[in-house]
């Protein structure tokens, strides 16, 4: 793992010594790391890790305590417009405006790009055809269901064509058949130079998808690399469960049993029993 620094102006995302506090609780404890250009990047940790503080930071929306962050070499703080409009922040869905229907939703983020009118819909209009949403182009997004709302806020950070999209679990309440087309664009849009990095919960996922995967446990990098080289040999999860702790020995809960008797009924009479006996 990178030692704190000046950032690699090479990375798509170089990130040197980040620090970040919220009262009494470091959120993200020193964190360095870079993540190569043309890479499918993912960052898994437990809830609480840290992941979602540092994409925070590194995107611009939050500033740090202390450390550094370069977009392809250029700071994000220092020069902070150019380094957002490298980059394709996934909103989540309470973040956009609900009430626009999808495609004003997209021509609305195109235009905050920069983009023409004309341009952003026909954008949107492609956007709106892969993401099977054309049918709902006139619907407000209040009214999607959520895998579509889904669909819609990963659409509105495509529109730009950024050189880095940035998404924090994409694949959440998505249905298969959107799912599979969503991974076949991203893999796409990497093989064409572009740099995903995606935040989840899903090793499988994670593991199927992602070139490289850094595993962030406390706010710091405990693993970082190709997805080969961080499981060495093992499944994904597992060596995920090994770096981070979190797995303990099955707890034997009293009143949890499959048996014919556990029920509630079957508890007192076990119990009146037990008092009958004494």
């Amino acid at each position: 793992m990178p030692a704190p620094g000046a950032p690699d102006p090479h990375m798509a995302v170089s990130m040197r010594g980040l620090f970040k506090r919220f009262d009494d609780k470091v959120a993200v404890d020193g964190l360095s790391l870079d993540i190569p250009v043309g890479s499918f990047y993912g960052l898994v940790g437990p809830n609480g890790a840290g992941k979602t503080t540092t994409i925070n930071m590194f995107t611009g929306m939050l500033v740090p305590d202390a450390g550094a962050a370069a977009i392809l070499g250029h700071d994000v703080w220092a020069d902070t417009a150019r380094a957002k409009r490298l980059i394709g922040l996934m909103p989540q869905p309470d973040q956009i405006f609900t009430t626009l229907t999808g495609m004003q939703l997209l021509v609305y983020a195109g235009m905050l790009r920069g983009m023409g009118r004309a341009e952003a819909s026909r954008r949107g209009a492609d956007l709106l055809a892969a993401f099977d949403l054309t049918d709902s182009a006139h619907v407000m997004v209040r009214d999607y269901s959520a895998g579509m709302t889904k669909k819609i806020c990963l659409a509105t950070a495509m529109i730009h064509s950024p050189r880095i999209l940035v998404l924090d679990e994409p694949f959440e309440a998505v249905d298969p058949i959107s799912s599979a087309n969503i991974k076949d664009i991203l893999a796409e849009y990497v093989a064409t130079g572009g740099t995903v990095i995606i935040s989840s919960h899903v090793m499988a996922l994670v593991e199927r998808m992602c070139t490289h995967v850094a595993v962030i446990d406390h706010g710091r990098v405990v693993a970082a690399g190709t997805v080969d080289a961080v499981a060495g040999g093992e499944d994904l999860e597992e060596r995920f469960l090994q770096l981070v702790g979190g797995r303990h020995g099955a707890a034997r809960i009293s009143w949890l049993d499959g048996g014919e008797d556990g029920d509630a009924t079957g508890g007192a009479r076990t119990a009146a029993h037990e008092g009958g006996a004494r």
